[in-house]
């Protein structure tokens, strides 16, 4: 039986492996998902590689995080 993993744990996967193209491509597929792991994202340190990257920013935008 499948079962549905959602795209944030892939992306936390890659992100700990340094894979940030990858760690962004599953971050993205989270948003559209609209997943709610996703409030964790400013804070969860797995993501600390990836974090620096334009477009890591410009999704925490997208969740309108407070600065």
């Amino acid at each position: 039986q499948l079962r549905h993993v959602p795209s944030i744990y892939p992306a936390g996967i890659y992100a700990g492996l340094g894979q940030n193209d990858r760690a962004l491509e599953w971050l993205e597929r989270a948003y559209e998902e609209r997943s709610e792991v996703l409030i964790l994202l400013k804070l969860e340190p797995i993501f600390d590689p990836p974090r620096s990257d334009p477009r890591f920013q410009s999704l925490l935008r997208r969740l309108n995080f407070p600065e």
